[in-house]
């Protein structure tokens, strides 16, 4: 079995090469699998069949010491959550990263965020006030100037 690092695990060298050869798997790193959206769809109905994660895994070839006793709950939870949302179309595409809200509307700021940027925002109006002013006293000046 591999290191842990903290609670994920680090495939080795000839953990990798032996996942890669399933066919339920479609990329390994030492760090995580990609499995195959067709075994995905599967491992859910299996699931609703009434088998447990555990079985469906070893049924699919997977050796439960090398990714982890825990490894198969965790997988069926997402797959089913992505299933019963997206149904098999959000498993058969990548779906990492598309939930993600990115950065914070600014309509979500804190009082203080707000407060913090009313008041630069007043800052910078003042002094292009300032500025205007000035600049219209100069053309009057110039104004006056002329013969």
């Amino acid at each position: 079995m591999g290191k842990t690092r903290g609670t994920s695990k680090l495939f080795t060298e000839h953990e990798i090469k032996q996942l890669e050869l399933n066919p339920n798997v479609m990329h390994v790193t030492a760090k995580s699998i990609t499995y195959a959206p067709e075994f995905k769809i599967a491992a859910v109905k299996a699931y609703e069949e009434g088998y447990t994660p555990m079985e469906i895994f070893r049924k699919a070839g997977f050796d439960l010491d090398v990714i982890g006793h825990k490894k198969p709950k965790h997988c069926l939870k997402r797959w089913r959550n992505t299933f019963t949302t997206h149904g098999e179309e959000g498993l058969l595409e990548e779906r990492r990263g598309k939930g993600s809200s990115g950065r914070r509307p600014t309509g979500e700021l804190s009082a203080e965020e707000k407060l913090k940027r009313a008041e630069a925002r007043i800052k910078l109006l003042e002094a292009e006030n300032e500025f205007l002013k000035k600049l219209d006293a100069l053309e009057k000046q110039k104004m006056l100037r002329k013969p």
